[in-house]
């Protein structure tokens, strides 16, 4: 049965590949998504997730796989319509956990490790969210929302229909979801022969969440190796207090005494991610030192529990950690860092002769995203996540020692195989202050030189967020090259993975430096024999969007069109709308109403330059995002529109700051390339 089960998911992923050789965007929801993964205690197999989607019916469908570190088939595990995820080995690797939400309820279920078996274990009525089992696997944690706060219902039980939502202060919505009154807390209880004991809320009343709102998970919540104690990330704020500040900390369950200890509270920037080391001395966790800059330095702290003393890793370390791990021996800690647009795995080990006392391991033309170990400090490789522009993420067997990597999964192969990519060039690009801007170039399949084609100006969004070897699948540059179009997405000022000063650049400056590199990367493009000169286009999403609305008013005729996603358009508009206060605090410089005015708002705000703007633009923005919000789109289309500029606006009502459904997806793709094409073909 789970052997016919995986032919037809196998199948279903291959459909139509044979007869393509152009990526389309509807190729793009034919590839499964590979997702979490976690190697076996004793290092032989691996369990891993693939999301999959069906385009006509409009859905998705997480299913579990293993397959062996030796590599070979995989084998379907639990594969059921609802999704199945999260999964974790029992500590002798005879059980695999996980959540499913069969029955429209997320909840904890558990099979043999040949999957057969399965079985529900919890019962609640409503969603777990996370979980994680003990070292010893007696005790268990769960997250679950608590409802704390009174609605409108609850104040006023006679208007049964009403739908209006009540606030008395800030944060009172996030990101796509408006404050409704639930917490996410953490559950404690014992779990013995697969039974859930009764459990014990250990944030009890609390206004707060665990893990934090809206992208946080797992990696939040660590066990103790003996068990005795649980380590949380909270940001224990609210309202006005919680909108400004990135103050997250790292908090220490008892459960002895039952008391909750906050171990970073001299820290007032973000706090995240414990995890304990497994000889049960030490936990480390990620930590930024400014207070409100959310791009900060991420670094590695390291905890000592006998003397309380806390030291950093990372010191000396000019790059930022986007997540961190113990060895399996309790010595060394793993982690994923951004070099020069790529993300790549490294090792701190405190008895390295170098300061910092870092390695690289890992020197890939790609991203690693994530990595497991197996519990058995004898086993020298891990089993990492990768992906690049060209190929979507896959498992992969990685030598600690050496740093190669061989891959394990080919999940997407029935359907890429035929799949004609066109060339990744790296080039460095000069500045207007003389630095070098690593700039990706794609081309179009088949490229021929002798010939001329239309460029793209790809404008990244973050604002610190690195052009690394992503696979997107939405902004997919191979996409956007099979289309016959040239990219040229450049890491300029303000972007990860170059060290702090240049990503700090960008603060305060979001007109400056960081638009003159845009322009310095298309300028040396353009100049290039098999380029259109007078077929450019600019594109982007987020600051990417803002990018664009920016060059719109300042690019002196270089482009003929210009698409924004979901861009910041007004910046004192968009400071009375958006939620996170500490983003516009610190990159604007504070609220428009200071005196002294900061300058983001007299110098850098797009709509001062509408009366400059002469060129097409399509423009995107969704009414589900509350990060920059719809008004900042109906802005910007409206000053378009009045001039008589041509121009285009596409809106979701069912999305946020992304595309995240398969139909909503392919029409934004449509529009785009429909767009492009009338103006620079």
């Amino acid at each position: 049965m789970l052997k016919n089960l995986c032919a037809a998911v196998l199948l279903l992923i291959a459909t139509g590949a044979h007869s393509q050789n152009k990526l389309t965007p509807e190729t793009l929801w034919k590839l499964g998504r590979v997702g979490e993964a976690a190697l076996s205690p004793d290092g032989k197999t691996v369990v891993y997730t693939v999301r999959t989607f069906d385009l006509h019916s409009n859905k998705g469908n997480t299913d579990i796989y293993k397959i062996p570190v030796t590599g070979g088939q995989p084998t379907l595990l639990a594969g059921e319509s609802a999704d199945e995820t999260a999964p974790q080995w029992s500590a002798d690797g005879k059980k695999i956990y996980f959540l499913s939400n069969k029955g429209g309820v997320n909840g904890l279920y558990v099979m043999d490790a040949s999957g057969s078996g399965m079985k529900r274990l919890t019962n609640y009525g409503d969603d777990i969210s996370c979980f994680g089992i003990s070292p010893a696997g007696n005790r268990i944690w769960l997250t679950r929302d608590v409802k704390i706060d009174k609605n409108a219902h609850d104040l006023y039980p006679d208007l049964p229909l009403a739908t209006g939502r009540i606030y008395d202060d800030l944060m009172y919505r996030h990101w796509t979801q408006w404050e409704d009154g639930l917490y996410s807390h953490v559950f404690v209880g014992s779990f013995v022969n697969d039974e859930v004991g009764n459990l014990t809320d250990i944030q009890a009343g609390e206004h707060f969440d665990t893990p934090m709102q809206p992208h946080g998970g797992s990696e939040q919540i660590a066990w103790s190796a003996d068990g005795k104690k649980l380590a949380y990330t909270c940001k224990k704020l609210s309202g006005k207090e919680y909108a400004v500040s990135t103050n997250s900390d790292i908090y220490l369950y008892d459960f002895e005494t039952g008391k909750t200890e906050n171990i970073s509270a001299s820290n007032l920037g973000y706090d995240i991610n414990p995890a304990f080391s497994s000889d049960g001395n030490s936990m480390m966790w990620l930590s930024m030192k400014t207070p409100g800059y959310e791009a900060d330095r991420n670094r590695i702290l390291i905890y000592h529990l006998d003397s309380k003393k806390i030291i950093e890793a990372t010191a000396g370390f000019d790059y930022s950690v986007e997540s961190a791990k113990w060895a399996a021996d309790g010595k060394r800690i793993y982690f994923i860092s951004g070099i020069n647009a790529t993300e790549q795995l490294w090792v701190y080990d405190g008895r390295l002769r170098s300061y910092p006392p870092v390695m690289q391991l890992t020197h890939d033309v790609a991203d690693y995203t994530d990595f497991s170990f197996a519990a058995d400090p004898k086993i020298t490789y891990a089993i990492t996540t990768r992906m690049s522009i060209s190929s979507p993420s896959e498992l992969y067997k990685t030598d600690l020692k050496t740093g190669v990597s061989t891959p394990l999964t080919a999940t997407n192969e029935a359907v890429l195989k035929n799949i004609k990519m066109g060339k990744v060039e790296k080039r460095m690009v000069k500045a207007t202050d003389g630095k070098e801007i690593l700039t990706w170039v794609i081309y179009p399949p088949d490229f021929d030189a002798s010939k001329k084609y239309p460029a793209l100006l790809y404008c990244q969004g973050g604002p610190q967020s690195t052009v690394s070897q992503f696979f997107s699948y939405r902004w997919n540059f191979q996409l956007m090259a099979a289309n016959g179009y040239i990219i040229v997405a450049p890491n300029r000022r303000g972007l990860p993975s170059f060290g702090t000063e240049w990503n700090h650049e960008i603060s305060g400056d979001w007109g400056g430096q960081c638009m003159r590199d845009y322009l310095s990367a298309i300028d040396s493009m353009s100049n290039l024999p098999f380029v259109n000169k007078d077929k450019l286009g600019a594109v982007g999403a987020s600051f990417g969007g803002y990018s664009v609305y920016w060059l719109a008013g300042h690019h002196q005729k270089r482009f003929k069109t210009f698409i924004a996603h979901c861009g910041v358009f007004n910046l004192e508009s968009m400071y009375g709308t958006t939620e996170e206060l500490w983003f516009t605090d610190y990159d604007l410089g504070g609220p428009y109403w200071q005196t002294p005015k900061p300058k983001s708002y007299t110098q850098f705000s797009p709509n001062d330059y509408v009366k400059n703007w002469d060129t097409p633009i399509l423009i995107i923005q969704n009414e589900k995002d509350f990060r920059v919000p719809l008004g900042q789109g109906m802005e910007a289309f409206t000053a378009a529109r009045y001039q008589n500029i041509p121009a285009k606006f596409l809106t979701y009502p069912d999305e946020g700051h992304w595309v995240t459904k398969p139909q909503n997806s392919v029409l934004w793709q449509r529009i785009f390339f429909d767009w492009l094409d009338r103006y620079l073909k």
